[in-house]
């Protein structure tokens, strides 16, 4: 996990399955899902929560690590 980088962003639309568009603060949107301790501690994220991220290095979808 170490080459991954870590970014913030918002949380704009909320999809199935746990499933987020987060926009950055470079402004690109990203579609995001929740780690698995957020699951596990059923961790709410709402549309407008600020997040951190790990961003795939493939592209693709990040994964969110914490809530803001």
């Amino acid at each position: 996990m170490a080459d991954t980088e870590v970014v913030e962003g918002v949380v704009e639309e909320a999809l199935p399955n746990t499933l987020f568009r987060v926009n950055l603060a470079s402004g690109e949107l990203v579609l995001a899902y929740l780690a698995g301790k957020m699951r596990l501690h059923r961790i709410k994220v709402l549309v407008g929560d600020r997040v951190q991220l790990q961003l795939d290095p493939y592209g693709g979808r990040a994964r969110i690590t914490r809530r803001i």
